[in-house]
């Protein structure tokens, strides 16, 4: 067997384990994590207190830190009932040589695949945003189009699976002309889905360029929108760029792009009250936005602070955002792990002799679930979760169980069996447009059923003082370096981002200069937006 699937369904707590999490002190599992100061691997400990979960650990040099790692215990208990492990790469391209997370590259003790993969395309920015940790200033890091399609190239030789998803980020993407010229080379390598991560401020001013990102293949707009008060955007943006977001989304309409992402950078006293707002937003216009995905902020980079126990937010926090601002039509019980679509991906590979990505992170690192949106009157929309709609965990189940049976030899009675999973789903157009994405198997199919549903995900990324190896090794999320190496998501950016952009940075004057002489720019990149 490829993968060691445990329990898989979500299972409620009994009543004595439940009061046990809300009051006595819990060991739930020893790890190793990183020292917020000089960023060693030191042992840790995780446990429940108090109805949360906690990291603590001591440095031998700078002492003992403790931080909430996940705001619901008896969550945290439920989601454990979903893990997959995976079996990493065939290819890795670094050895093991100082341990996890220093080899990253990918190396042999990386436990998943490369589910999405991220390339920055370059550091400069027309914002200075103060809790951005990608944004380390000038020298200018930015990739030449030869280095950017040796990336591609070596994220696509990845065995088992090569992926099929990538994201171009930055830095402030939008900013190099010839992202158009990128976007073609990752079609050119097979790349079906290609996301551009942008805070929108070029594509609202400049339609034509726009354009010229769907003409060469941009599958999806990873659109920053952190809410809809001005006052946000003052706090975390350093300057009101509300009305650029909602301009790129009527631009959308006028080129036929449908597939917004908006992204929220979820920030204790800043816009956690906005959840159900922006969550409404994207219902009102879900022609265009296909997803909402929802990222607590993470204390990396220029987000580094040192007391952050009362700024933490976790998963569970926001899914009970999600019920309370939604007034329970979607509710924390309505989210699964973002493991959950690991069993069709077993099923439907092993019934088709085709590897399809697998999402073997940590069942801790995010969740997702869908709302299903009807149109009552003009600018009104009704949401509801996918869970009216269908038994999730039944779905898991009996996919689980065509793999199983699949898995023994018998193909033919995992066919029959497969058919039969339209019966845990009501509503004939979901019914059909699953059972489309089953039969096909496509990139094209997914797209039809996603494009009648509206994803709500959150994706909490790591920092030095929540830090945890065992995640890291799961993580499916990766960039490619210049240098070869595929690195995830955590890893780079608390370890590997500032040594691998100092190496590869060059003075801004001089990027210039040899921009200018490729003829690539006309004029200084940063646009009347900088601060």
């Amino acid at each position: 067997m490829a993968y060691r699937p445990s329990r898989y369904e979500v299972q409620k707590e009994s009543p004595f384990m439940v009061s046990y999490l809300q009051e006595a002190r819990l060991h739930l599992k020893d790890t190793q994590s990183l020292c917020p100061k000089c960023l060693k691997v030191i042992p840790a400990k995780v446990y429940a207190e108090n109805g949360v979960v906690y990291i603590e650990k001591t440095c031998p040099e700078h002492g003992y830190f403790k931080d909430i790692y996940w705001g619901d215990a008896e969550l945290y208990q439920q989601w454990n009932n979903w893990h997959f492990i995976g079996n990493g790469i065939e290819n890795p391209r670094t050895p093991t040589k100082q341990g996890c997370p220093y080899d990253c590259g990918l190396c042999p003790e990386h436990q998943s695949h490369t589910v999405l993969a991220i390339i920055d395309v370059t550091n400069r920015c027309n914002l200075r945003c103060p809790i951005c940790f990608a944004y380390t200033g000038m020298p200018v890091c930015e990739p030449s189009l030869e280095e950017i399609d040796e990336m591609l190239r070596n994220l696509r030789a990845n065995k088992p699976y090569a992926p099929t998803a990538i994201q171009f980020s930055g830095g402030e993407p939008t900013l190099r002309d010839d992202l158009p010229e990128i976007i073609r080379a990752a079609k050119r390598h097979g790349f079906k889905h290609v996301e551009v991560d942008t805070n929108g401020i070029r594509l609202a001013e400049d339609i034509d360029y726009f354009r010229q990102l769907l003409d060469a293949g941009m599958s999806t707009l990873y659109l920053s929108f952190d809410g809809l008060r001005e006052e946000i955007y003052h706090k975390l943006r350093g300057q009101n760029v509300l009305p650029h977001k909602l301009k790129v989304i009527e631009n959308a309409r006028k080129l036929g792009l449908e597939s917004i992402v908006l992204v929220v950078t979820l920030t204790k006293g800043v816009n956690d009250r906005d959840v159900g707002d922006i969550i409404r937003f994207a219902a009102e216009n879900s022609d265009v936005v296909r997803c909402v995905n929802v990222q607590p902020i993470a204390f990396a980079g220029a987000g580094k602070q040192e007391s952050l126990m009362e700024s933490r937010i976790t998963i569970p926090d926001f899914l009970h955002l999600v019920e309370q601002q939604t007034e329970g039509k979607i509710k924390a019980s309505d989210f699964r792990p973002v493991t959950w679509p690991t069993p069709i991906a077993l099923a439907m590979g092993v019934l088709r002799n085709h590897q399809y990505p697998l999402f073997t992170a940590h069942p801790h690192c995010g969740a997702a679930t869908f709302m299903v949106v009807e149109r009552k009157s003009e600018g009104e929309a009704e949401i509801a979760p996918i869970t009216k709609y269908a038994d999730v965990d039944a779905l898991a189940r009996h996919f689980m169980e065509i793999y199983e049976e699949a898995k023994k030899g018998s193909k033919l009675k995992a066919k029959f069996k497969l058919v039969s999973a339209a019966k845990y789903i009501k509503g004939k157009l979901l019914r059909d447009l699953f059972l489309d994405v089953l039969k096909s198997g496509t990139y094209e199919a997914l797209g039809k059923f996603m494009r009648k549903v509206v994803m709500i995900g959150c994706m909490h990324f790591m920092d030095a003082w929540n830090f945890d190896l065992d995640r890291v090794r799961r993580c499916v999320i990766h960039y490619a370096t210049i240098d070869g190496r595929i690195i995830p998501f955590c890893a780079f950016n608390n370890i590997h981002r500032a040594p691998y952009e100092e190496k590869y940075s060059i003075p801004y004057e001089e990027w210039l200069k040899k921009r200018r002489e490729e003829k690539l720019v006309k004029a200084a990149p940063l646009s009347k937006h900088s601060s």
